[in-house]
C-alpha cells in the first residue's frame, strides 16, 4: 500500500511538472501570460491609434508578439507612418515597433 501511494504521488508530480512545462513560452510560440500581455499591447495601440485624429486607424492593422508591435495597412503619407510609429512606441509595455505600413 505504501508503495502505491509513492507510486500516485510520484505520477501526479510528474504531471504537474508535464503540465506546467508545456505551458512555457518558447522562441517561437508565447505562453498563456504573454499571450494575454500582448493582446492588452495590442488593445492599447489600437486605442492610442483610433484616438489620434490625424490618423485613418480603419486602415492600421497592429499585432503584437512578445511586446514587439508589428504596424501594417496603408496610410495616406509618410507622416502618417511617423505618427503611427511614435504613438505605438508611446504605449506602456511596447518593446519595439516594426513598421510594415504602406503609401496608398
Amino acid at each position: 500500500m505504501k508503495h502505491l501511494i509513492r507510486f500516485f504521488s510520484a505520477f501526479f508530480l510528474a504531471l504537474t511538472l508535464l503540465t506546467a512545462a508545456g505551458c512555457a513560452s518558447t522562441h517561437k510560440h508565447e505562453g498563456t501570460g504573454e499571450y494575454i500581455d500582448d493582446s492588452v499591447i495590442t488593445s492599447k495601440v489600437k486605442a492610442a491609434i483610433l484616438n489620434e485624429p490625424a490618423l485613418s486607424s480603419a486602415e492600421i492593422n497592429v499585432e503584437t508578439f512578445k511586446g514587439v508591435v508589428q504596424l501594417s495597412g496603408f496610410v495616406n503619407s509618410s507622416a502618417d507612418i511617423v505618427k503611427a510609429v511614435e504613438v505605438a512606441s508611446g504605449v506602456g509595455g511596447v518593446k519595439s515597433v516594426k513598421n510594415d505600413m504602406q503609401l496608398k
